[in-house]
Parts: C-alpha cells; structure tokens; sequence
C-alpha cells in the first residue's frame, strides 16, 4: 500500500521557504520535491486558504510564508491538508456478516482511533519552528549554506 507523503512533503516545503526572504515559484519547489509544479500548486492553494502561505502571480512571484513558523504546529497543517489517513492498516470487511469479524473490527476500530488521537496530539506538540531550529543545528553541525537551487541537485 502506498504511503500518503503529503505531510512530509509539505513540512519540507514550508522549512525550505522559510529560509528565503523572496517568493519560491511552484517550478523550484517541484524540483525540490521531485514532483510537478501542479501537484505543489494544488496543495500550496489548500495552505494558503488556512492562511500559513500567500502567493504573487507575475515576474518575481511565487510561495511566501504568511504565519509564524512558531504558530504554526504539525497538526495545523495536517488539518489543512485535509487530516489524511495517518494509518495504512484497515479492516478488511467494513460491514461483515461474521460474528468473528465483527469482534475482530470492533477490537481494530478502537485501537485504530487510539493511535490515531495520539499521533494527532503529538504533532500539535511539535511547531514549524522547532523543526527549523532542528534543520539549523543540523546545518551547522555540517557546516554548509542552504541553497534551495543546489541542495536537492536542481
């Protein structure tokens, strides 16, 4: 089953912006990411609607950061993402005849949504800022620059 990246990859993206003073157009985030610039533009658009992003059209346009990564956790914007499933594990019948299935699926249900309430009360303790201070410490500790256009091979 494939994973639901979306999370990861925003947080990237926002930790990459947050490092330029100037607007990022939606093509260098794309090449950051690997993916197309319709794909980023799609889901900077549901960010910017919560208010953490805005966007210049035009020559010296793009995605700039519209809040303080210190305001913002990882469960803001996993909710502006839409609270995508955080679990790849399901029940295989939703609605079985079988007794035993039943049980099996009340048992699942209940530790699913457990898990699920306490990884969303995890990313409410983690903000944009801590992970930016985590991001410079760890370049510093390499003792390297960021450089949007270079660090991904662009």
């Amino acid at each position: 089953m494939k994973r639901d990246s979306r999370l990861s990859g925003v947080l990237h993206v926002l930790l990459h912006m947050a490092e330029h003073d100037a607007p990022v157009t939606s093509e260098v985030l794309a090449k950051a990411m690997a993916t197309n610039p319709v794909v980023i533009r799609r889901i900077m658009a549901g960010l910017r609607d919560h208010g953490y992003v805005h966007s210049e059209r035009g020559h010296g346009g793009g995605w700039t950061l519209a809040c303080e990564l210190s305001d913002v956790t990882l469960r803001d914007i996993y909710t502006a993402l839409g609270n995508p499933s955080l679990l790849a594990i399901g029940n295989r019948t939703e609605a079985p005849g079988c007794l035993v299935e039943q049980a099996v699926n009340a048992a699942l249900n209940q530790a699913f949504q457990d898990a699920e309430a306490l990884l969303v009360s995890r990313l409410g303790d983690v903000t944009l800022a801590m992970l930016s201070a985590d991001f410079h410490d760890r370049l510093v500790a390499r003792g390297g620059s960021h450089d949007l256009a270079t660090v991904h091979g662009s």
